[in-house]
């Protein structure tokens, strides 16, 4: 899922270089959506104990 958050991130930044700020934008959108479910399974799982902090 990192990966296509790093596809979707460059993405825009090329479409925004080229100007085309609609696919920019939805692709930005889309990596940020993914970003926060990122976010949330990493917390959820520091909470359950299925990932271990030494």
């Amino acid at each position: 899922m990192l990966q296509w958050i790093l596809i979707l991130l460059l993405i825009a930044a090329v479409a925004s270089l080229l100007g085309f700020r609609g696919v920019a934008g939805a692709s930005a959108g889309i990596a940020k959506i993914l970003i926060f479910i990122v976010l949330i399974v990493m917390i959820i799982a520091l909470f359950t104990g299925l990932i271990i902090v030494a």
